[in-house]
């Protein structure tokens, strides 16, 4: 089989990426906001709305969605690359208000008490519907119960005209729609 080389199971998930990135929000028993660098996300159902997150129980993120019982899916731009890049690097536990710290303006939800990044473009509110264990993750299970995006970016699908999404390669190499890869 020389004309196939094989993949070290441990990047098998690869095969999957590019995937689009998200900032996974809530805040934590003061009040403060957190949030996570989130990859591993799909939509599970229509009816009702739920999506899944993998999150690795160990997260910070994961303690405070487990605590709050709703959290925040927010979808940044390429443009915000960098700072999306130090959610993911940054701990909530190390650093109180890391949003704040990085630059990044939080607002509330509209019908929960979740985290809204404003830079973000689009944004889901959700609430904890099931938490299964998974191997070394955990997949938190929302059930979205608003959902809305930035003026003339997104109808029925995204404006790519309009946008450029924030899609992860792996490690800190990101993408876009288009072929460039991007570092953080």
């Amino acid at each position: 089989m020389g004309e196939f080389k094989s993949i070290e199971l441990m990047y098998a998930h690869r095969v999957l990426h590019p995937k689009l990135v998200a900032l996974v929000a809530c805040y934590d028993e003061d009040g403060i906001p957190n949030a996570m660098t989130a990859a591993w996300i799909s939509p599970v159902s229509i009816s009702p709305p739920l999506i899944v997150v993998s999150i690795a129980p160990k997260r910070y993120t994961y303690e405070l969605i487990k605590k709050a019982k709703v959290f925040s899916v927010n979808i940044p731009p390429f443009e915000l690359m960098n700072k999306v890049h130090q959610v993911g690097t940054i701990s909530g536990r190390d650093v109180k208000n890391k949003l704040k710290k990085i630059g990044l303006t939080v607002i509330k939800g509209r019908k929960l008490n979740v985290p809204i990044i404003k830079e973000c473009i689009a944004f889901l509110e959700c609430k904890l519907w099931r938490d299964v264990p998974a191997g070394d993750h955990n997949l938190v299970i929302g059930e979205i119960v608003d959902a809305y995006a930035k003026n003339g970016i997104f109808d029925k699908m995204y404006n790519i005209d309009k946008v450029s999404l924030l899609y992860h390669l792996g490690g800190n190499n990101y993408t876009t729609l288009k072929t460039e890869v991007h570092q953080a």
